[in-house]
């Protein structure tokens, strides 16, 4: 990741993007998602849905303690070190840890200095970046594997864009946060672009899962 990190830290200058729309289009997904349904697969490869859910719940802890500078177990650890574990309370933890993360973000000291997520020190303006990129990209993965319409804020995917397509082939997210990028048209839709850019077939259906 520290080539990533590297190459991506933005511009002092730069925008802070919010991360708010991004995870309330998250929540918004969730009452869509039935009981009966936590078993399916989803685009992420080793997750069915409620891995996928469980994973949502661990990312937005850990990256509202990113923000907070709140750093130990919650940031020291590598998101693939196991197989995430959705709680029963779900349904109410998740869009409780997504507000919050928002609200982090939403507060320009979590943008300043350094801080930690996955094990890894970076810029927290990195740090941030990633938090809504992820927040994207897993919204998309949930709605596919669900079947519900997903319209994440045009400004979130214009930021995911550019820090996934800062990712070059030899960069070390690919292969382990993010797969080969999935050629898209050049005139598609801003969605599948990032959908394409973070390794997944924006075509996916539960239908065509392996």
């Amino acid at each position: 990741m520290e080539s990533t990190v590297q190459n991506q830290s933005p511009d002092a200058a730069a925008p802070r993007p919010d991360l708010r729309p991004a995870a309330d289009a998250v929540v918004r997904l969730l009452d869509g998602v039935a009981d009966g349904r936590l078993g399916e697969p989803t685009p992420c490869p080793d997750y069915a849905v409620r891995e996928l859910l469980g994973h949502l719940v661990g990312l937005a802890t850990t990256f509202r303690d990113t923000g907070l500078k709140r750093l130990g177990a919650t940031t020291d650890t590598a998101p693939d070190s196991a197989l995430p574990v959705l709680d029963p309370d779900w349904r109410t933890a998740l869009p409780d840890r997504l507000a919050e993360l928002g609200e982090v973000w939403a507060g320009s000291e979590a943008w300043e200095g350094t801080t930690q997520a996955g094990g890894v020190t970076l810029p927290a303006a990195v740090a941030g970046r990633v938090a809504l990129n992820e927040l994207i990209v897993h919204g998309w993965d949930l709605a596919r594997a669900t079947g519900q319409p997903y319209d994440p804020p045009e400004a979130g995917l214009r930021v995911s864009y550019a820090f996934l397509a800062a990712t070059g082939d030899d960069d070390p997210m690919r292969g382990t946060i993010f797969g080969p990028a999935v050629p898209v048209a050049g005139d598609a839709p801003l969605l599948e672009q990032v959908v394409g850019l973070s390794g997944r077939d924006p075509d996916w259906s539960a239908g065509t899962a392996a």
